[in-house]
C-alpha cells in the first residue's frame, strides 16, 4: 500500500488526506441502533422497507457491515458496542441493553436475533442479553412473547468433513435438522 501511495501524484495524496479526516470528523454511531454513519440516523434505520419486527444484535459495526454485505437479513440491526470476556474485564455496556430494550417496548419487535461470535465469549455475551430481556415478553405492555433465537453453528457451505476440528463437527451435529421433501 505504502508503495502503492508514493507513486502517486500530491493532489491524490492530499485528497486521501482530507477523505481520511473527513471521515473521522464525520462518521458516528446511529442514534437508534450503533451502526456506523454519517447522520443522525443510518440507512438501514431510516429505511421504511425493512422488518421492524426483527432486530438482529451484533457485537461490533463490522459485524453490522459484514451482515449487510451478505445481503441475507432484511430487519434492524443493534450493536451491543461490546462483549462478556472475564478475562479481558469487559462487559456488554448496560446503556446499550438497556437501549435494546427500549427498542423493543417502542416497536412490535416479534424476534431478537442473537449474531454473535461463535466462541465462549459470544455464549456469555448471549447469556448476557438473554439475562436483559428475560421476562420481557410477560409485560402487559408487549403484547406477544419475544422470541430470542441465535444463528447456528456448524461447517461452512462448500467446507470439507475432513479439515473440521473437533468442536465444529461436535456443533455441527448437535445442529442438525431433520430433512423433508421441501430441504
Amino acid at each position: 500500500m505504502v508503495f502503492f501511495m508514493l507513486g502517486q501524484d500530491r493532489e491524490w495524496a492530499r485528497a486521501l488526506s482530507q477523505a481520511i479526516t473527513n471521515l473521522r470528523d464525520e462518521a458516528r454511531a446511529c442514534f437508534l441502533c450503533g451502526n456506523i454513519t454519517t447522520s443522525e440516523i443510518c440507512g438501514v434505520c431510516g429505511d421504511p422497507r425493512r422488518d421492524s419486527s426483527k432486530i438482529c444484535v451484533v457485537e461490533t459495526q463490522e459485524d453490522c457491515v459484514a451482515m449487510e454485505q451478505a445481503g441475507v437479513y432484511d430487519g434492524l440491526y443493534h450493536v451491543l458496542g461490546g462483549r462478556c470476556s472475564p478475562l479481558e474485564d469487559q462487559e456488554v455496556p448496560r446503556e446499550s441493553l438497556e437501549r435494546l430494550k427500549s427498542r423493543i417496548a417502542g416497536h412490535s419487535v416479534k424476534e431478537v436475533i442473537l449474531a454473535l461470535s461463535p466462541r465462549i465469549e459470544g455464549d456469555m455475551t448471549a447469556y448476557a442479553v438473554q439475562d436483559a430481556l428475560s421476562g420481557f415478553g410477560e409485560n402487559s405492555a408487549f403484547r406477544q412473547p419475544l422470541k430470542l433465537s441465535r444463528l447456528s453453528y456448524g461447517l461452512p457451505v462448500g467446507g470439507s468433513i475432513g479439515y473440521a476440528d473437533r468442536m465444529t463437527l461436535h456443533v455441527a451435529l448437535e445442529s442438525r435438522r431433520e430433512m423433508d421433501e421441501e430441504s
